[in-house]
């Protein structure tokens, strides 16, 4: 049997079963043995098809224990009150029991144990019977993992009774394995089963403890009235699920547990089909009856007939109090594979601030969470949210993101950003940052950005998973923390931590022509082919603009004689009469070049409040033709350039040293091949 892991009470952080302090090389060997179950579909399915195999009948086996355990517990009760029951009396009584009061059933006798032990000419029939027997909330689980197909497959592939042998008897219950130490063991299975089967990488599982940084850091309070919780990306739930135990783990009394249990709700939505069945399974067996979490993409718009399900939870009828994601990093969301069309239904209202470019979708998301914002009169709303740096910095003036940024900054929601370390997620090793944004900032924050680099809060795992080779535990946390409570307090000084007023994120685009010089400082000039038509009015304009000589080299034709002549001008030259004499005979122009002072267009990126006009004079030094005196007006954040820290370069001679140091080893390696 597979060894199931137990909480390290010695390693907890926290001295509570909500504890992010896993006993994680049990956890690891657990995953491991299921990985190898996995890895014996190979030749039989291909590797893609691999979670649809393993991750059901997981689901099915932890929702077997959960069923198992309601029965024992229930017929011991019932036997306690009726010590004279019968056996068959009792069984028969459970039975009615499991179908109208628990929170789901199976309406036969069957296990996987039971299953697998009958006749194995009918075990498929058997297997196909237990599944089918569910109740219709387990059903829907089945049917979004798409099993009964799957189940044909095994069958044909001669797998299904090793699969049954495999899980039959693993203890995967609640009080085996707690939802933390589950949701870890989904997420581990479907990180290795994204990389075999090379899903896109934007698919990045969030650690539990970045999660309960982000629901510390949005500072919810163990409740004395409703409160809900939303994530438009749930994924398998862990955001959702997290932010409800740190509340239980907050809790320290037993009113206050119940208050939790009775006054939090949560909500979701998630695209993946087999994300969104590990979800629900969850939910069923906590039994949170509240919790309302739909399958769909969450960008556009529900329409009851389209084959894609869309926002089930519109910011016309919900809005939320609290609001945390991990949505996909650069997945592509327009085009003719992504779902622009639809989205831009929401162009007006939802998005109306802009639309980022068709490759990254990620402040789409930040948008349908503003979009369900409760107005501050009513108590606002705080979200959290993880991005790469692209939101950050990507676009320029007037796109879709640097209108986004403007729009969130100029309302004033951002409250601060938190620079993660790299290497702290399962499938990217990139740095990683969390938004805070509030519509209820209280005085001493308004106006105002908070920007905290926590690049640094980490140390190594362990063991390495994937891309997961650093992790935040609680002093590291608890480092963050204190920085973002106590930095807007006068005097508070820590440089890891600055805070900035929102137009210090504002620049202005300014387009400006200015004159060229060459290496002795002298007015450059450029020839090339003149493009205009040749003739007086376009002579006038060229003089009006350069206000110097102009040469123009000409190739003319004249009856069946063709000669190259040049024609000079001046700027006190009569622009006209010169022109008319001059062409007098009034030849064909086959060709003209010209030689003219040459001028440089360029963008210029000028801090908000500064003096255009000085700022362009003090860093172009050059006599400017003229500069665009209706600048654009854009907005970025650059976090890396605020907290820029001088390395020295290495010593030319450590860099030598580390040669020669390298050289010896390759030719002890060539040496070695060599023999």
């Amino acid at each position: 049997m597979i060894p199931v892991p137990q909480l390290n009470d010695a390693a907890n952080e926290r001295n509570s079963p909500m504890s992010l302090a896993l006993n994680k090389p049990k956890l690891d060997n657990l995953t491991g043995d299921i990985w190898k179950s996995a890895e014996r579909l190979r030749g039989k399915f291909k590797s893609y098809e691999y979670q649809g195999v393993i991750l059901p009948i997981i689901v099915i086996r932890r929702l077997e224990c959960v069923l198992i355990k309601w029965r024992e517990e229930k017929a011991a009760e019932v036997r306690g009150k009726r010590p004279n029951i019968t056996d068959e009396e009792l069984t028969k009584l459970v039975k009615g029991l499991e179908t109208n009061t628990a929170p789901f059933s199976n309406k036969t006798d069957l296990t996987l144990q039971k299953v697998y032990e009958e006749d194995h000419t009918l075990l498929e029939d058997n297997f196909r019977a237990y599944i089918n027997g569910f109740s219709k909330n387990v059903d829907d689980i089945v049917e979004h993992f798409n099993y009964r197909a799957t189940i044909g497959q095994m069958v044909k592939n001669n797998r299904l009774a090793p699969i049954l042998n495999q899980y039959k008897d693993l203890e995967l219950g609640p009080d085996k394995l707690s939802p933390l130490e589950m949701g870890y063991v989904y997420e581990e299975l479907l990180r290795r089963f994204s990389e075999q089967s090379g899903e896109e990488a934007g698919e990045h599982f969030t650690p539990r403890e970045v999660i309960r940084l982000m629901v510390e850091l949005l500072e919810i309070q163990v409740p004395e009235r409703h409160i809900s919780i939303y994530d438009p990306a749930c994924g398998t739930g862990g955001m959702l699920s997290v932010a409800k135990e740190h509340l239980l783990d907050r809790a320290e009394t037993t009113e206050q547990r119940a208050n939790v249990e009775k006054f939090v709700t949560v909500h979701g939505q998630e695209l993946s089909p087999t994300n969104y069945a590990i979800c629900q399974a969850d939910l069923l067996i906590k039994n949170d009856r509240q919790a309302k979490v739909f399958l769909g993409n969450s960008l556009i718009p529900h329409e009851a007939h389209s084959k894609e399900p869309g926002d089930q939870l519109p910011e016309a009828k919900f809005s939320f109090d609290f609001m945390l994601s991990n949505p996909p990093f650069g997945v592509t969301w327009g085009g003719k594979d992504g779902y622009e069309n639809e989205a831009k239904k929401l162009q007006k209202t939802r998005y109306k601030a802009g639309m980022p470019r068709s490759n990254d979708g990620a402040l789409l998301f930040l948008q349908t969470m503003l979009a369900k914002m409760k107005e501050p009169a009513k108590g606002g709303s705080r979200i959290a949210i993880i991005f790469n740096g692209s939101p950050l910095s990507n676009g320029d003036c007037g796109s879709g993101e640097s209108e986004i940024r403007r729009w969130i900054l100029e309302n004033d929601w951002l409250d601060a950003i938190v620079m993660l370390p790299d290497q702290l997620f399962y499938n990217t090793g990139i740095f990683t940052y969390i938004w805070l944004l509030r519509n209820e900032k209280p005085a001493s924050h308004q106006g105002r950005v908070m920007l905290i680099d926590a690049r640094q809060q980490f140390e190594k795992e362990p063991k390495s998973f994937g891309n997961k080779r650093n992790r935040m535990v609680e002093s590291h946390r608890a480092w963050v923390e204190s920085r973002y409570r106590n930095g807007w307090e006068p005097g508070f000084a820590d440089e890891n931590m600055k805070i900035f007023r929102r137009e210090d994120f504002a620049f202005h685009k300014v387009s400006v022509v200015f004159w060229q010089f060459d290496a002795n400082d002298q007015p450059a000039f450029i020839t090339e082919t003149y493009e205009k038509a040749f003739s007086a009015a376009s002579l006038k304009k060229e003089m009006e603009f350069y206000e110097s000589d102009l040469t123009f080299n000409l190739r003319l034709k004249f009856g069946q004689t063709e000669k190259n002549v040049t024609f000079a001008l001046g700027p006190k030259d009569n622009i006209k009469s010169r022109y008319e004499k001059f062409f007098a005979d009034k030849p064909e122009i086959l060709a003209v070049e010209w030689t003219h002072r040459h001028y440089v267009k360029d963008d210029e990126y000028i801090p908000f409040g500064e003096d255009i006009e000085e700022f362009l004079v003090r860093e172009i030094a050059r006599p400017i033709i003229r500069w665009q005196d209706s600048p654009q007006l854009g907005y970025e954040i650059l976090p890396n350039r605020y907290f820029y820290r001088y390395q020295p370069p290495t010593p030319a001679k450590e860099l030598l040293a580390e040669f020669w140091k390298l050289e010896k080893e390759a030719e002890k390696l060539l040496a070695g091949l060599a023999q």
